[in-house]
C-alpha cells in the first residue's frame, strides 16, 4: 500500500452565475443512456503498513462481526489473502504503482501476476475477488506523470490475462484516481486536467467497454487541512452557512460538490452515465488540528447516513455511488508522515481492532475485535528517580523507530508534559520491541511498570503478539521479574 499523498481538491466554488455551464452539462448527461439506480454498499480499506499487526484471521472476523461485506486491499499480501479465503467477503485487490511499468510492457508479466494473485485464490472456498485495482492514484499531481503512461497498456495486458484465465466476466479492472485528476471552479464546470484528458478518455473507454466503474478517492479533510479559508462546516454533512450555488443546484457539502465535479468531467468526455465507486473517503482521529475523535465520528456517520439515504447528488439525484470504501479500517503506525502526522490515524478502529468512537455503518454500532492476543499489560516509563537531562537522544532514537505522532502539535498526547512525552516515547519503542527488557533501559533512564500511565485521552499502548513476526525479543515471564516490577510500583506509589 502506497501512502496517500496530500493532493488537495480545494476548489471552493465561486458564486458567479453559471446557468449556461450547468445547462450544457445537463444536456450531456441527458443524452447519455440513463444510470441505473443502485443501493450503495459500505466497505473499508484494509491497509497493512502497521507496527503492530493482528492476525489476518482476527481482522476478517472483525469485518464479519460488523457485517462489512466489502474490503479493498492495496496489494495481494499472501497472508491477508489466506485470511480472506472462505470468508465470502467481496474483495478489491490492488496492484502497487511500481509494478505498472512491468505489467504494461510484458504480457507474460501480466499472465504471471494474474496466476499468482487472482487465479490461485478464485477456487471453491477461496477469495471472492470482484475487482483488481490497477495502481493507486497513478495520476496524482505529485507523481509528475511518472506512472500515467503505463496505466492503459497495463490494463490492456491484464484484461487479456484475465480472459485467458476465464476470469474476465467475474473480475473487473478499475483504476483508483485521486480527486486532483479533475478541476473546476464549480461542479458543473468540471473537467479533467488537460494533460490527462487523452489518457483518461482512453482509460474510461476501456473501463466502460468491460463494465467497470470509475473509482475516485475524495477527502474533504485534506481540503480543510490544506486551506485555511476552506469553510469547516462545508466539509461535513450537518448543514452549512457556506452553501455553493451552481445554476439551479445548491451544494451543502464538499463531498457532493466534488462528486458532481467528476460527473461533469465524465460527461464532457462522453461518459456521463459512468457508474462511480468511492475508493477512499474518511477522517483521521489524530495527528493534526481538526483530526480528532469527534470530527471523525461526525464526518463518517454523516457520510454513511448520506450515502445510505440514496439521495444522490444534484447531477445524479437518487443515484448514490455504487459502493463507498471508508478509509480506513485500522490505524497504520508505520505509514509515511510526509503528507502529515494524521496519515497514521485514519482507522475507524485502532491498530488492535478496538472501535475509536460510536459508528453505525447500517448494521448497528461497531463491535470490537475478539480474541486479540496482547503482550503482557506492562509499560515502559521514565524513571522518576533519575535525572533526565541527557534524555533527548534517547527520545529521538525511540521515535525514529516507533510512532510518536500523537505527541506533536494537534495530537492527542500533545499536552501531557515533558516527562509524559519521554514516557510515551519510551513505551512506544518498548512495545515495538515486544517488551524486550533491554529496550526499556535507555542508559538507566527507563523503568517497567504495571501501572497504566495513560493520561486523559492520551493512550499508552500495549502491543499485540505479531502473528508473523519473529523480530524483536519477548520479555521472559518469570515470576521473579514480575514480582520485582510489582514491588517497585508499590514502593513508588507509597512514596
Amino acid at each position: 500500500m502506497g501512502f496517500k499523498k496530500m493532493a488537495l481538491i480545494t476548489h471552493l466554488p465561486k458564486q458567479e452565475q453559471t446557468f449556461f455551464s450547468f445547462l450544457a452539462v445537463s444536456v450531456l448527461l441527458f443524452l447519455c443512456w440513463g444510470v441505473i439506480e443502485v443501493e450503495s454498499g459500505i466497505g473499508v480499506n484494509w491497509g497493512t503498513i502497521s507496527l503492530h499487526k493482528m492476525s489476518p484471521f482476527t481482522v476478517v472476523d472483525l469485518l464479519k462481526q460488523n457485517k462489512i461485506q466489502k474490503v479493498k486491499l492495496f496489494d495481494a499480501d499472501p497472508a491477508v489473502m489466506k485470511g480472506l479465503m472462505g470468508s465470502g467477503l467481496e474483495v478489491m485487490v490492488g496492484i502497487p504503482n511500481d509494478m505498472l511499468a512491468g505489467l504494461s510492457s510484458s504480457t507474460s508479466a501480466a499472465d504471471l501476476w494474474v496466476a499468482q494473485n487472482v487465479s490461485r485464490y478464485m477456487v471453491k472456498g477461496g477469495v471472492n475477488i470482484k475487482y483488481v485495482a490497477v495502481g493507486n492514484e497513478p495520476f496524482l499531481t505529485s507523481y509528475s506523470g511518472q506512472y500515467q503512461s503505463y496505466v492503459v497498456p497495463a490494463m490492456t495486458n491484464l484484461l487479456q490475462s484475465l480472459a485467458k484465465a476465464n476470469l474476465a466476466r467475474n473480475v473487473k479492472l478499475v483504476v483508483p484516481c485521486n480527486a486532483d485528476a479533475y478541476e473546476s471552479s464549480l461542479p458543473s464546470q468540471g473537467t479533467f486536467r488537460p494533460e490527462l484528458t487523452p489518457i483518461i478518455t482512453q482509460m474510461v473507454s476501456l473501463l466502460n467497454s468491460n463494465g467497470s466503474p470509475f473509482v475516485v478517492n475524495i477527502y474533504p479533510f485534506l481540503s480543510l487541512y490544506g486551506n485555511s479559508d476552506f469553510p469547516q462546516d462545508y466539509a461535513f454533512f450537518e448543514g452549512t452557512t457556506h452553501a455553493v450555488t451552481d445554476g439551479p443546484n445548491v451544494y451543502y457539502n464538499a463531498f457532493d460538490g466534488n462528486l458532481d465535479t467528476l460527473i461533469a468531467a465524465l460527461a464532457k468526455i462522453g461518459y456521463g452515465q459512468m457508474p462511480i465507486v468511492i475508493g477512499e473517503v474518511g477522517w483521521p482521529t489524530d495527528g493534526a488540528l481538526g483530526a480528532n475523535l469527534t470530527a471523525a465520528r461526525v464526518f463518517n456517520q454523516g457520510l454513511v447516513n448520506h450515502v445510505l439515504s440514496n439521495k444522490g447528488t444534484p447531477l445524479r439525484p437518487q443515484v448514490p455511488p455504487m459502493d463507498v470504501y471508508l478509509f480506513s479500517l485500522l490505524d497504520e503506525g508505520a505509514k509515511s508522515v510526509l503528507p502529515g502526522n494524521f496519515e497514521r490515524h485514519w482507522g475507524i478502529f485502532s491498530f488492535d481492532g478496538q472501535s475509536k468512537y460510536p459508528l453505525n455503518l447500517g448494521n448497528g454500532l461497531l463491535k470490537n475485535a475478539k480474541d486479540v492476543e496482547y503482550l503482557p499489560y506492562r509499560w515502559c516509563i521514565a524513571n522518576p528517580l533519575k535525572d533526565l537531562a541527557e534524555v533527548t537522544n534517547h527520545v529521538r532514537l525511540a521515535c525514529s523507530y516507533a510512532d510518536c505522532t500523537t505527541l506533536n502539535y494537534g495530537g492527542s498526547c500533545n499536552e501531557i508534559g515533558a516527562k509524559g512525552n519521554i514516557s510515551y516515547a519510551f513505551n512506544s519503542y518498548y512495545q515495538l520491541q515486544k517488551q524486550n527488557p533491554r529496550s526499556c533501559d535507555f542508559d538507566g533512564l527507563g523503568m517497567v511498570t504495571f501501572l497504566n500511565p495513560s493520561i486523559g485521552k492520551c493512550r499508552f499502548l500495549v502491543g499485540v503478539s505479531d502473528y508473523a513476526s519473529s523480530s524483536g525479543f519477548r520479555l521472559q515471564n518469570s515470576w521473579i521479574s514480575v514480582l520485582l516490577i510489582l514491588l517497585w510500583d508499590a514502593w513508588l506509589f507509597l512514596m
